[in-house]
């Protein structure tokens, strides 16, 4: 009753459209022995790349039996027309440095021009 089943993915977008992006269905065989056993089989499914800003929305995964329907929770995808941005810092971390000793030496070079006169 459970070795056939349908796995389908999709998404709800921002106002309410439901979209499936990936559906299959399976049939599973069960060895002997196994029957009336409890079993987890892991199905993954990779995105492709999100094609505009409009990806934006919550993504499922659902599984159908014959009288039985799970789906998960949902993972909300924000898309954005510009990405994730890195911010460096090693243009600060080499500046700071080079200044404070600039500083220092220009202060030394005062005190002894100051201290020979």
């Amino acid at each position: 009753k459970y070795t056939n089943f349908s796995i389908s993915y999709y998404w709800i977008n921002s106002v309410g459209q439901k979209t499936t992006i990936y559906s299959r269905l399976r049939n599973v065989i069960i060895p002997s022995g196994q029957e009336n056993k409890t079993a987890m089989l892991s199905y993954d499914h990779i995105i492709t790349p999100l094609e505009n800003t409009f990806s934006t929305g919550t993504y499922y995964c659902q599984v159908k039996w014959n009288d039985i329907q799970l789906t998960g929770k949902g993972v909300f995808v924000l898309a954005r027309g510009t990405g994730y941005v890195e911010t460096s810092y090693a243009w600060e971390i080499l500046v700071t440095p080079t200044a404070l000793l600039a500083a220092l030496s220009i202060s030394a070079t005062a005190l002894l021009l100051w201290k020979r006169k």
